[in-house]
């Protein structure tokens, strides 16, 4: 014999009422959270609305670099590698809202394909020898690079000696990120690209939107873009930024330490990386 039921669809049964009461209050906290800004979807939002926010890159009239000026550092890519500039590598877990919103050190680092000025792209270029700010920058003189201020927080680019505890995460290689302090570990120096002519340039004046070797002062190991290490970021794949010194046969360093110190053009309309790219196209033809 069929079982016959004895209730309707409105008899509530079971935990009715603890069901209510924490669909209810599932709903408060997610209002409570969507009035603070607090819900993933406006985190998001908010880091792409300030991070990639345009950047004015400073205008070399002499064709040098200064201290204080606004740069971007790019590589020009290699044989199976594109073109990338080192790019914070925040997420919305590095976001800090109090006492306004921002980046929380340390933070990660990595060389994105996208080499527009923002401000996940800019970095100062700092005195730490007491130079004034607008004089030339010279080659084997050590200066900091920091970040702008503001979200990015003036956070200065970082590295030491790699340990189990403290590397790369895919390369194992010297790890370099963001850290609030300005400190030895945070000291960079530029070289001269040709080994050979390298103690000539010393101590000669930096030209702007050439290449040049960004050498960390500490350990001595030139900053460089891995193509073999992609990182999926929020910002799509990236390439694993360390600080690794790639020598070919004759002792020379390779493209992945390559770097461009990038700026605008002296009209100030665009970047002077671009003729860059345009020689690089004309070459390949």
């Amino acid at each position: 014999m069929a079982q016959k039921r004895t209730y309707n669809n409105r008899v509530k049964i079971g935990n009715w009422n603890e069901d209510l009461f924490l669909g209810e209050e599932e709903m408060k906290e997610y209002l409570n959270k969507r009035e603070r800004g607090e819900l993933a979807v406006q985190k998001v939002d908010l880091l792409k609305e300030n991070i990639l926010k345009p950047v004015n890159l400073s205008v070399t009239n002499d064709g040098l670099l200064h201290f204080g000026d606004v740069v971007m550092l790019v590589n020009m890519g290699g044989e199976n590698r594109e073109c990338s500039a080192v790019s914070i590598n925040a997420d919305i877990n590095s976001l800090i809202k109090t006492p306004s919103p921002g980046i929380q050190a340390p933070c990660g680092v990595s060389a994105g394909r996208n080499i527009q000025p923002c401000t996940r792209t800019a970095f100062i270029i700092t005195s730490v020898d007491g130079s004034p700010e607008g004089s030339i920058l010279h080659f084997g003189q050590s200066f900091s690079l920091k970040t702008t201020s503001g979200f990015a927080m003036g956070l200065y680019l970082t590295s030491d000696l790699q340990s189990f505890q403290k590397c790369a995460k895919k390369s194992r290689l010297q790890e370099v990120n963001l850290d609030e302090s300005c400190s030895f570990l945070s000291w960079w120096k530029i070289l001269y690209l040709n080994p050979e002519d390298r103690l000539e340039f010393e101590d000669q004046p930096v030209t702007a939107n050439v290449k040049v070797l960004i050498v960390h002062c500490k350990t001595n190991r030139a900053l460089a873009v891995l193509e073999d290490q992609v990182l999926c970021t929020r910002y799509g794949k990236e390439y694993e930024v360390a600080a690794h010194t790639f020598l070919d046969s004759h002792k020379a360093e390779k493209d992945n330490n390559h770097w461009v110190l990038c700026t605008s053009d002296p009209a100030g309309v665009a970047l002077a990386l671009v003729n860059l790219f345009l020689q690089k196209i004309l070459m390949m033809l």
